[in-house]
């Protein structure tokens, strides 16, 4: 049964009248909000840590015949192996969250993800049993992008159906967006306490310290999520009986056009991400001689950063639209690339802090409003399957290959001007595509509202 004043579906989990009041309205909005931004938090420390890895230590280990650039390069393509498989973990939970509810699927994620991490912390190197260790952290690489493909859609889902009123879904929906800059943060953090060992402790074992933390930090995200009841919208499906057998594919057949829009739309804030992110750790430390604490700890402050500027951005977005301010931050992004390879280059210790430190603010422009301009392009009944696909789509195509492309730049150009370029070129991709899509800030995401359902 379904109240139908506040669409809340009634029965259990729910009170024993059926209906939630008001107050504890407000208590599921900010238990939702919790379990999926401390989640997606746990999901990002995991990943970004193989990256930061891939950067510092990584190429040493695992390919030690090869010269320190193309050992890197080397790394980044197991890197890669992430970015591949992040859409069919879209498409694998997308299904299964549509089908199942949002809340179980996102349990799933973050086990797929932390054992993934956990093992990557255990696993021997190319001194121990040759080039066999490669090979595993390629599959285990591969698993983690599975898990980070399911845990995007649904954690933002979670907290953006649970929105009491259109005008809120921006800001709400921006909290799980955080989980990018903190699990950054919060891996910058442990890697750079684990970095205070000898070198060559560092080396044998420190860098295994923060993916060995996984365990941990999966046994807290469980807890959280577990206690969150199934969001509202997801659970009318259920009671009206509208849930699709196959969202994939009706995503694939009805909605390709939003797809492809809304994954274009993204390139222009995921490939500077992980330029000023991931990128950067093995152009300042072999190119420009930066020391790599001095990177880990003023990457933490840019980190600090983006947690206020990524939900302000969204709340921004339910008072100016989404797509103007998305358009405003692909401007910002695209003209920041030239200066911040400027600012880097002087080999400066001050300009280099001002380079890391500001880096974080353009692609926030963008971040904080994306959740919502994406998940609100898909009707309810497929819009885990439709996000997550468009979301780890771009990430393939500007995710997990811009480090590829940036090191080869710099290999072959020598200069960081010619990365941003690069960034440019995806800056006015991304600004073409945002132009086509639908901007619904403030409307209703009833399916009723949405044609080509």
């Amino acid at each position: 049964m379904i109240d139908k004043r506040s669409r809340v579906v009634t029965g259990n989990p729910l009170p024993e009248k059926g209906v939630l009041s008001a107050q504890e309205h407000r208590s599921q909005v900010r238990r939702a909000v919790l379990a999926s931004t401390i989640g997606t938090t746990i999901e990002w420390y995991d990943f970004f840590l193989y990256g930061i890895a891939t950067g510092l230590v990584f190429a040493r280990l695992f390919f030690p015949s090869s010269s320190p650039l193309v050992g890197t390069l080397q790394a980044f393509a197991i890197y890669f192996a992430a970015f591949v498989s992040r859409p069919l973990g879209a498409a694998l939970f997308g299904h299964y969250g549509d089908r199942l509810g949002r809340k179980t699927t996102l349990i799933a994620t973050l086990l797929v993800m932390g054992l993934a991490t956990f093992l990557i912390g255990l696993l021997p190197t190319y001194a121990q049993i040759g080039t066999s260790a490669a090979l595993i952290l390629a599959v285990l690489r591969f698993l983690q992008g599975v898990g980070v493909g399911g845990e995007w859609g649904g954690s933002v889902l979670v907290a953006m159906e649970w929105a009491r009123t259109p005008s809120h879904r921006g800001f709400i929906a921006s909290w799980p967006q955080l989980g990018v800059p903190l699990g950054l943060l919060l891996a910058n953090a442990v890697v750079l306490f684990s970095s205070q060992f000898s070198g060559q402790a560092f080396l044998s074992w420190g860098w295994r310290v923060p993916f060995w933390l996984s365990a941990a930090l999966i046994g807290i995200g469980l807890y959280i999520r577990v206690r969150v009841l199934e969001t509202p919208q997801f659970r009318i499906l259920v009671a009206e009986r509208r849930l699709e057998k196959r969202p994939v594919l009706v995503v694939l057949r009805k909605h390709l056009r939003e797809v492809l829009l809304a994954a274009l739309a993204r390139v222009g804030e995921q490939a500077p991400s992980y330029v000023f992110s991931t990128f950067v750790y093995s152009y300042a430390t072999t190119m420009l001689g930066v020391s790599r604490d001095f990177l880990l700890g003023w990457q933490l402050i840019g980190s600090l950063i983006a947690c206020i500027a990524t939900p302000f951005f969204g709340f921004v977005s339910d008072r100016v639209g989404r797509r103007r301010t998305y358009l405003i931050g692909i401007v910002s992004t695209a003209i920041f690339g030239f200066a911040y390879f400027s600012l880097l280059e002087t080999r400066s210790p001050v300009l280099v802090c001002v380079a890391l430190i500001s880096s974080s603010i353009p692609p926030s422009i963008m971040y904080g409003p994306q959740a919502a301009l994406i998940a609100e392009t898909f009707p309810s009944r497929v819009r885990y399957s439709g996000a997550s696909l468009a979301y780890h789509l771009a990430s393939v195509l500007a995710g997990g290959t811009t480090p590829l492309i940036a090191t080869t730049l710099i290999v072959h150009y020598h200069t960081g001007t010619a990365v941003a370029f690069y960034v440019l070129a995806c800056a006015a991709v991304s600004f073409v595509a945002t132009l086509f899509l639908k901007d619904r800030t403030n409307q209703r995401i009833d399916d009723s509202d949405y044609a080509a359902s």
